[in-house]
């Protein structure tokens, strides 16, 4: 089973606040919310270019999330990556 796979069976049973429930996933540019708290940030190759990866965590529900910013894939952005 893939890390991605296990990660989505692990959050098949989470419950988020109504805020982390609006946030627009795999979308570069979509907005977070007011009660995330920046947790640390790295940097992680993809294709032969450097992109930034910061976690997060939210206040209230407690989700942990990351937020990839890499300019060359619209699809990167948010992603839970657990509790």
């Amino acid at each position: 089973m893939s890390k991605e796979l296990a990660r989505q069976g692990d959050q098949k049973g989470m419950e988020l606040c109504e805020p982390c429930s609006g946030i627009q996933r795999n979308w570069r540019r979509a907005p977070g919310h007011a009660e995330l708290v920046q947790a640390g940030h790295r940097k992680e190759d993809r294709s032969g270019r450097e992109v930034t990866i910061t976690t997060y965590k939210c206040e209230r529900c407690g989700t942990k999330w990351e937020y990839e910013n890499d300019k060359a894939n619209q699809q990167a952005g948010w992603s839970v990556v657990g509790r």
